[in-house]
């Protein structure tokens, strides 16, 4: 099969009915900002498109293109890029390409009875079904015993879902052939860590070992007394803070949710310095650049409290965000339902790739922080580990 053969190939099979979803990856230059383009078929306003969901280090960004603009499309993406996997209803098939864009395609016959989810800003297509009873949902109240879900619950429901798509999105960073080793600092009660343990251990099979930990010890008896009875062996919950937690010299996914201010920063180097493949960090109540901050370039937006405590906690977390890059970690900001503070609030998603920063990232960062006048926890934390 030649190149242009394989476009059109590929464009028939998108806008036939039967395409499922697809990945095109592995850019044929290290520089290319973009690192892997999914693709699914939607419907808006009533017309059939394809979606294109563009995974940059740190944003994402969605392009709805036409069946008539599709083969166009592909043609610049697979330019760039060398592998596309994608699933048809009953078929899944595997495309390389070579320097030189000889094609290599394999095929594999299905029989898996999926038909393609047009739905757009629908009815949530939830990896965790709304009537199938899940029984960490019934025992935590969010379900009724034949799996509804509660009216009060629905909330909480979707915030669960969206916790496990990113789980889910970090599977292929997780090490494969030996127990993975997980840990949640600031458990709470608890719903996103029983989520988490049931997602991989009962959906995927994983073998995993998950601590969750939080200073309240009435809180971590009754989550190990829901453990205990669903009989969840490897997940354990232990009474403890960040700063006291030495138990560990390598870890492969940290979850941080809600860990107030500096807390999270603590965990985020814990996490560094254990070498996690997979940080997941929801932060709270950054107040830390709020009494740093003093730019007089900026005091047009400074100078109202409100403002500036918005923009505060936004630095920071865009300063985490960086200071992770710099020490070899791929960061993205996303958007992550919250129920305890805002309705939508920032989760930090860092996988571990090992890039070696360059003189120029590293001096990006430090005239950033240096327009703020500020001096971060968690650079202070990471020390040596950043190119100075």
């Amino acid at each position: 099969m030649q190149f242009e053969e394989l476009l059109d190939e590929l464009t028939r099979r998108m806008i036939s009915g039967s395409f499922i979803s697809g990945t095109i990856s592995q850019s044929r230059t290290k520089t290319d900002e973009l690192k892997r383009v999914k693709v699914k078929p939607v419907e808006l306003k009533g017309q059939f498109h394809i979606q294109f969901e563009y995974q940059y280090e740190r944003i994402l960004k969605h392009e709805n293109v036409t069946p008539d603009a599709l083969r166009e499309q592909l043609q610049q993406l697979l330019e760039r890029f060398k592998q596309v996997h994608a699933e048809f209803s009953d078929e899944k098939i595997h495309v390389q390409l070579s320097k030189k864009f000889k094609v290599m395609w394999k095929s594999d016959q299905t029989q898996s009875g999926k038909v393609a989810d047009l739905s757009h800003n629908r009815k949530k297509n939830y990896l965790l079904d709304e009537n199938t009873p899940y029984p960490f949902l019934v025992r935590l109240g969010v379900q009724t015993d034949d799996g509804k879900v509660k009216k009060q619950k629905h909330d909480k429901f979707r915030q669960i879902n969206r916790f496990i798509e990113f789980i889910d999105d970090s599977l292929a960073y997780l090490p494969k052939g030996r127990t993975i080793r997980i840990l949640d600092f600031g458990s709470g009660k608890s719903y996103l860590t029983f989520a988490l343990y049931h997602y991989l251990r009962i959906e995927k099979g994983l073998d995993i070992q998950v601590t969750g930990l939080d200073l309240k010890k009435e809180v971590i008896e009754e989550c190990s007394r829901i453990a205990q009875d669903l009989g969840y062996e490897q997940l354990e919950f232990l009474v403890g803070d960040i700063n006291d937690y030495n138990d560990e010299s390598s870890v492969d996914m940290v979850v941080t949710l809600h860990a107030c201010d500096v807390a999270t920063d603590m965990a985020l180097a814990r996490a560094v310095k254990w070498g996690a493949k997979v940080i997941l960090s929801v932060p709270c109540c950054q107040h830390e650049l709020f009494s740093q901050i003093h730019s007089p370039a900026l005091d047009i937006m400074l100078q109202h409290g409100l403002i500036k405590e918005r923009f505060a906690a936004l630095a920071t977390d865009s300063i985490r965000a960086e200071l992770l890059s710099l020490v070899g970690y791929e960061t993205q900001l996303l958007e992550f339902i919250d129920m305890e503070h805002t309705p939508k609030n920032v989760l930090i998603r860092a996988y571990h790739t090992g890039r070696k920063p360059t003189e120029a990232d590293s001096k990006r960062y430090r005239d950033f922080r240096e327009l703020l006048n500020a001096d971060p926890f968690l650079e202070r934390e990471l020390g040596d580990l950043l190119l100075n």
